[in-house]
């Protein structure tokens, strides 16, 4: 199949998922065309069977912003008619579904509808919780929804948020997030403490986009809380709106050379490899691709009851599962996890095995089943 796969380049769940995907498909033997603002951050080497093709927006004095969903969706129709894509898969509706359904139209007088692509959309959540949320968006997100031949979700979690708040005509398949096993495995490096500066101490990690539904002050929060009661090292990954206020919060609770702002990284296997827990206390979340990359590396999560993260994190067995804000609790499990190591070894090879259900290649396959079907539908 010759597919197109539209989605945002920045560090983030869908970006990860988009390019993992596209990677996997490209292994297989199809021809895998990336649309995006800048090459997606997890792309990496060089595939004969991967093309990517930059979106340039026009600057006119007289807009104020460019028209990025506009360009994309000139680019979009460019590349399928030259290159004759069979399915567009737009990661978020907005504006990727939007712009690719553009494309559709303006390919009309150029192709029979039956020779052009289906267009299939993946819901990750900001764009329903967010974006569709705000009012002046919904209808906006909703004719995206049912423009789409198919629609798939994150979860069950973000199904059922979709269901609720659009009503949608299309039927919207869960296809979960999915983790490289052969990439993400548990291989500590002692050289990566050094790097870092760390001795023998725990180790708890947190990785994320660093927006306020991922609640950045209650990690510093509860990791203050289990400094007190054991010797543990912070490592935060990632960067966005809500580091200044963190590294405030890390000052004035005095554990500032215990805890390690590192920034965006791309390869995290080297960390999460030495990591003790991952705090998530997120008040939502549409899945959780970090906390399964983490388990698939062995680490315990301790997340919230929220979202997608109950759907694959068994309490007790994988971590622990707490009520947004409740950081009182989230300290005492993520210490009962630091102080008890028979305990931690249990759930980290249980989190091991629950991370091999939702191997890359599994899931992958039921991303070609999918397409294969939209494709044999009139």
């Amino acid at each position: 199949m010759n597919i197109g796969i539209s989605c945002h380049h920045t560090y983030g769940g869908s970006g990860a998922v988009a390019a993992e995907l596209g990677k996997a498909l490209a292994a297989k033997g199809h021809r895998v065309h990336f649309f995006s603002q800048a090459a997606p951050f997890r792309l990496g080497a060089f595939s004969r069977n991967i093309f990517y093709h930059e979106i340039e927006m026009m600057h006119y004095p007289l807009f104020e912003t460019p028209f990025y969903t506009l360009a994309l969706a000139s680019k979009i129709a460019e590349v399928a008619f030259y290159e004759k894509l069979d399915v567009v898969h737009a990661h978020y509706a907005i504006p990727h579904a939007l712009s690719a359904m553009l494309a559709r139209q303006m390919l009309e007088d150029k192709c029979a509808e039956s020779k052009c692509f289906k267009l299939a959309t993946t819901l990750h959540g900001t764009d329903i919780t967010v974006v569709g949320a705000d009012r002046g968006m919904k209808d906006v997100v909703r004719l995206a929804i049912n423009k789409s031949d198919g629609v798939t979700a994150v979860s069950g979690y973000l199904k059922n948020e979709t269901v609720k708040m659009f009503n949608p005509k299309k039927e919207i398949t869960v296809i979960p997030n999915f983790v490289d096993t052969s990439l993400f495995f548990r291989s500590p490096k002692k050289e990566i403490r050094e790097q870092l500066g760390i001795g023998d101490e725990k180790i708890v990690i947190h990785i994320s986009n660093f927006r306020p539904v991922k609640c950045i002050g209650d990690i510093i929060r509860i990791f203050y809380a289990v400094s007190q009661k054991s010797q543990a090292t912070l490592l935060l990954v990632g960067d966005g709106p809500e580091r200044s206020e963190a590294e405030t919060l890390v000052r004035q609770f005095g554990i500032v050379d215990r805890v390690k702002f590192l920034g965006k990284l791309v390869d995290i296997v080297p960390l999460l490899s030495i990591a003790d827990v991952m705090l998530m206390p997120s008040n939502a979340e549409s899945f959780g691709l970090a906390a399964l990359e983490a388990m698939a590396c062995g680490v315990p999560v301790i997340a919230t009851l929220a979202g997608g993260f109950p759907e694959f994190i068994e309490q007790g067995r994988h971590g622990y599962l707490l009520p947004p804000g409740d950081i009182e609790g989230m300290t005492e499990k993520a210490l009962l996890l630091l102080s008890h190591e028979k305990h931690w070894q249990d759930c980290s090879e249980e989190c091991v095995k629950q991370a091999k259900q939702y191997e890359t290649t599994l899931l992958v396959e039921q991303y070609e089943a999918y397409y294969t079907k939209l494709l044999t539908e009139q």
